[in-house]
């Protein structure tokens, strides 16, 4: 018996050698590179167009929308040319049919709405089910973090309503790029740059992510300006696009036929895939959940910042913490205590932290929750919080505010400590698209593939259940139907009641503190909208992440090495930690867009692959 088990171990011995030897003489370089210029870290002026202009999350996903404003398309139809386009190039961090927040202005009805881009959790979603499991927060690379799919919703809503072109005509673009290939990007190289033993334990966990992501090669890592295809995201959106015509070809309207598309995702062939999928995975969706599902068109929560009226998602979002945020720095002298400043920066922190704290106390889906809305974008919390601002950094994330007739949720003692999100796919995406008759749209479209995508469709389902909480009582805490509190926000801000413009990113919990930085820096200091998008910026990890295990770090902020030296060195004398890092390092690529007179002026940061381009 004993030398049976000492050949079996020296076999075993023998054989992971032999793997080994095999790994490293495995072709691992690139291959089948493509011409590329990346715009990711380059420098770009102020470009103004007299008609119309795009700002999106990818170079392809800037053309093809600009393509179609120029052939003829509105600012509606060549923004979903370009989400679907951003599908396909930019799928690891907004991946076809996530969430899509989404913001837009009506220039004939001449009003601004929203409309919610965020999926629902399952039915047989619980707190119960996850603590029965022995989770104490939702599990991030597990098939049961999958939320309701929204994308689809919102695409055929919009299209319905502001549309002008069928949904065939807008994805072909981007069904011949899936088939085409493009040049992987830095931003898409970040997010796959995983180790060798992260991407086999990914190609084992999760086959068929690893054949579109990794190409079924998993020893090789991804490089730079490789072809990249997506041959099963072509065949869907072929899929799609041909259930359209279909329905045109039988005499249908245009209405009738995108409702044709949007029924063969949430009842048809597409979501007998996704349900399949789901009972072999030991997954939550049921066909109720799909077939259920409605997004809705919403009014925006509105606030104020001297002469600015901001819009910005309703509380299934975070969007509402931009505003409380503003409300607190309206009280303070910003421009006396210098740009970027030492001072200047901590109040702005605090300011962040302050407004985070009743975003966990307070902010959830409305359908669920009690949200304060006009107590929280008033005048009066801006002047009752600011009260609380200090001389130097909180040690402590402070309390929230006491609103007569509401109850706050109070949390026990946050966890420290680094809260990484990543592991294949980060970030979001975004695009703004302006025309010439005066109408915008910006949508924040995000989903990554850290759990188990559906095969032979390259449908990526996310993981958002993974924003809300496992904690009764808290205004995210995980309900069936209920939208988590996500991180994705569209942004719309009106000047001395006239259209001003429209602003987002990517970034997780920095959406928030991005924009408010090139908000500032604008409206408070002069610059024009792409020097205020390439000032070296700040992050706060004083505030609980959104992404689960939802720690903070009091005191403690990264900050790019570009920014001044006597300001760090001011910061850390304020007790803040400081963390260095490089130039653009600080990833939320803001893109904007401003209707000034006759002309739109548009910015696009270095920080992503956002490109603008106009005429």
């Amino acid at each position: 018996m004993l030398k049976f088990l000492r050949l079996f171990f020296l076999g075993l011995l023998g054989l992971l050698i032999l793997l080994v030897l095999v790994f490293l003489v495995l072709p691992k370089g690139p291959s089948d590179l493509m011409p590329f210029e990346d715009p990711w870290g380059q420098e770009k002026a102020l470009l103004a167009a007299q008609t119309h202009g795009v700002v999106a999350g990818t170079p392809w996903a800037t053309e093809v929308a600009l393509e179609v404003l120029e052939s003829g398309g509105n600012a509606y139809d060549a923004a979903f040319a370009g989400l679907l386009m951003l599908y396909v190039t930019h799928g690891e961090a907004s991946a076809f049919p996530g969430i899509a927040p989404l913001m837009l202005r009506s220039e004939i009805l001449d009003t601004i709405q929203g409309y919610i881009g965020v999926g629902t959790a399952p039915q047989a979603a619980s707190i119960d089910y996850f603590k029965g499991k022995g989770h104490e927060t939702i599990p991030k690379m597990d098939i049961s973090a999958q939320l309701i799919p929204a994308g689809p919703d919102v695409m055929i809503a919009v299209m319905e309503r502001f549309g002008t072109r069928s949904f065939a005509e807008l994805a072909q673009p981007a069904i011949d790029r899936a088939i085409a290939g493009f040049p992987v990007h830095h931003v898409m190289r970040y997010n796959l740059n995983l180790s060798a033993m992260e991407r086999l334990g990914y190609s084992f966990l999760m086959p068929y992510n690893s054949r579109v992501y990794l190409g079924g090669t998993p020893w090789k890592p991804i490089h730079q300006g490789e072809r990249f295809q997506r041959p099963d995201l072509a065949r869907t959106l072929s899929y799609l696009a041909s259930i359209e015509q279909a329905s045109l070809s039988s005499g249908k309207t245009r209405k009738e036929a995108l409702r044709a598309v949007r029924a063969s995702f949430y009842e048809g062939e597409l979501a007998e895939a996704i349900l399949a999928h789901h009972q072999k995975k030991g997954g939550l969706f049921q066909a109720s959940d799909l077939s259920n599902y409605e997004g809705d068109w919403e009014v925006p929560i509105q606030g104020s910042y001297k002469n600015l009226r901001l819009h910005v998602n309703g509380t299934w979002s975070q969007g509402i913490a931009l505003p409380m945020t503003l409300s607190i720095l309206d009280q303070l002298d910003l421009q006396s205590m210098g740009q970027n400043s030492a001072s200047y920066i901590h109040y702005l922190v605090q300011a962040i932290e302050l407004a985070m704290s009743d975003r966990e106390a307070y902010i959830g889906d409305s359908r669920f929750v009690q949200v304060p809305i006009g107590e929280l974008t008033s005048q009066t919390y801006g002047k009752q919080r600011v009260a609380l601002l200090t001389q130097e950094a909180y040690l402590q994330f402070p309390p929230p505010s006491q609103i007569p007739a509401y109850e706050p949720f109070e949390l026990e003692a946050p966890p420290q400590g680094t809260s990484e999100s990543r592991i294949i796919g980060d970030d979001t995406s975004q695009i703004i698209v302006a025309d010439s008759l005066g109408n915008i749209i910006a949508i924040t479209p995000s989903d990554f593939p850290m759990t188990p995508m559906v095969p032979d469709w390259d449908i990526t389902l996310g993981n958002r259940m993974n924003q809300f909480r496992l904690q009764e009582g808290h205004p995210a805490a995980l309900q069936a139907g209920k939208r988590p509190r996500v991180t994705p926000q569209a942004v719309m801000i009106e000047q001395d009641s006239s259209f001003y413009m429209a602003i987002n990113t990517p970034g997780g919990d920095n959406q928030l503190q991005a924009i408010l930085q090139v908000l500032l820096h604008h409206f408070v200091f002069g610059d024009d909208i792409q020097s205020a998008i390439q000032r070296p910026r700040f992050r706060t990890l004083g505030f609980p992440d959104s992404f689960a295990p939802h720690k903070l770090q009091s005191a403690t902020l990264e900050v790019e090495e570009n920014m001044p030296k006597e300001t760090i060195e001011g910061l850390q004398a304020l007790g803040y930690t400081i963390k260095i890092k490089e130039k653009w390092g600080i990833a939320a690529g803001v893109g904007a867009i401003i209707r000034e007179k006759d002309q739109y002026l548009l910015g696009a940061d270095p920080r992503a692959e956002t490109v603008a381009k106009g005429r």
